[in-house]
């Protein structure tokens, strides 16, 4: 038998007999068991912890190599060393600014007491000698010789006399430099030079009434949350693909305001900001929903323009200096979603062929739109019109423009197709299509034609049927 009270084995007769018969006791092969359970249960315990102590010296070993043997330490001791000594070199030049003002202190000095030694030595001269003629004047025995030139010597005597003026047999400068350095608060600074804490930057704030979009460019605005003393170095924006997909960045640097040109029109883009430092990158900031324009909304551009081409109203009617064909290009880029927009003819002179369509940012410029790859047009006479790209015409369609016509062209690269109307009939079939990629709206024409550009149209719901083309 076992005694619970006494935590030994008992046997009978001290059970029956002894100080144990009243005690608890328990069969001996139980308490085996129990104890052999708990002490096996204990050492898991204490092996589980063993084995996360060896993991744990594993750990600090790895830490101790990475210490010893990578360039970190070195890296801080020399980015130490550096400030030290730009710290060292900053009072080097501080110092010799301060020898310079007293150096050129010292020559002031020296200058003011040469200057007065000199003036003074020269008045003593003149007092002397005065005074030496005025003593040969004074043992004169006759009085008619005497006074014919006392009063002119009276005068002379009492003129000199006034020259030495209160003062002028003072020094002007003393010996003394009153130049006091106050040291006291650089060795305060000295003393208390010491290593902190860099923390991480916290979260920016988005200036949401400063967030704004236009046409298909977004402007976000940030700034540092007040009372914030942790560093920051810069930011990192980031901006994802207007169609719910992974976040990229858009921007890194120093500035707390951006604005991101050549997005999707009528797409919603998340945006959001973080900050970074020497300790790291901080936390991301809410993030903000931003809608770009439901239509596009563009001009001509004067800088992408060939030299002849002429351009007024805001950017919005072309003309040319030239007999032939030059090519202008529209401010916006499309490369996904359904847009459309109108060339309104204002001046339509003997017959020429302006040509309306899309093209490439480095389309050639000085010959009719479509001639080469990087453009597909449709160009048209009073009469009829052809679609050309890459020189090659296609689908010639008989109806034409004349002053008055308006030009519609609907590019939809959902359908990744081009597609003419005049005056609100579509001119022949799809003129183009699977085509992707980055388009401009683009327009060719001579100084035969002036057109005015009309943008911001919703995409027509309903068209005439197409004039087939007489192929």
């Amino acid at each position: 038998m076992y005694c619970v009270s006494c935590r030994s084995p008992v046997c009978y007769q001290c059970l029956e007999e002894g100080k144990h018969s009243k005690h608890d006791v328990k069969a001996l092969g139980a308490m085996w068991k129990q104890h052999k359970a708990q002490l096996s249960q204990a050492l898991n315990g204490v092996s589980d912890k063993a084995k996360e102590a060896k993991e744990f010296l594993v750990q600090l070993k790895n830490l101790l190599q990475q210490i010893q043997v990578t360039e970190n330490g070195l890296d801080y001791e020399a980015c130490l060393v550096a400030q030290c000594d730009a710290l060292v070199d900053a009072l080097t030049r501080q110092k010799a600014k301060l020898l310079t003002k007293v150096t050129k202190e010292r020559e002031h000095k020296l200058k003011v007491v040469w200057d007065q030694i000199n003036h003074c030595t020269l008045k003593l001269r003149q007092s002397t000698g005065l005074m030496e003629y005025c003593l040969e004047v004074i043992k004169e025995n006759d009085p008619s010789g005497f006074l014919q030139i006392s009063d002119a010597l009276i005068k002379r005597v009492q003129v000199s006399q006034e020259q030495w003026v209160k003062g002028a047999l003072e020094p002007k400068v003393s010996a003394e430099f009153d130049l006091t350095l106050d040291s006291e608060p650089l060795l305060q600074s000295i003393h208390q030079l010491d290593f902190i804490q860099m923390k991480l930057p916290p979260v920016p704030l988005l200036q949401l009434e400063k967030c704004c979009t236009r046409n298909n460019s977004v402007t976000l605005a940030w700034r540092m949350p007040p009372l914030s003393h942790n560093p920051v170095e810069g930011y990192i924006l980031e901006l994802d693909d207007g169609d719910g997909g992974q976040f990229r960045e858009v921007y890194v640097g120093k500035e707390t305001l951006c604005t991101i040109d050549g997005l999707h029109f009528n797409s919603t883009y998340n945006a959001r900001v973080k900050a970074f430092n020497s300790a790291g990158i901080g936390p991301y900031s809410k993030t903000v929903i931003l809608q770009t324009s439901d239509v596009a909304w563009f001009t001509f551009d004067p800088s992408s323009a060939h030299r002849d081409i002429v351009l007024s109203n805001d950017n919005q009617t072309a003309t040319c200096n030239s007999y032939d064909d030059r090519v202008v290009l529209g401010t916006a880029a499309f490369s996904k979603g359904v847009h459309y927009w109108e060339l309104h003819v204002d001046r339509y002179d003997n017959h020429p062929d302006p040509a309306f369509g899309i093209a490439r940012i480095n389309v050639v410029k000085d010959m009719m739109l479509g001639k080469d790859d990087k453009a597909w047009a449709m160009y048209v006479d009073n009469n009829r019109s052809w679609f050309m790209h890459c020189n090659s015409h296609t689908n010639r369609t008989e109806g034409g423009v004349s002053k008055g016509a308006t030009v519609g062209v609907l590019l939809d690269l959902n359908k990744h197709n081009l597609t003419f109307y005049i005056n609100g009939q579509q001119q022949g079939p799809p003129a183009f299509e699977n085509i992707e990629g980055i388009f401009m709206p683009a327009l060719s024409l001579n100084r035969n034609v002036q057109v005015t550009l009309h943008t911001g149209l919703e995409v027509p719901q309903s068209v005439k049927q197409p004039k087939l083309p007489n192929n």
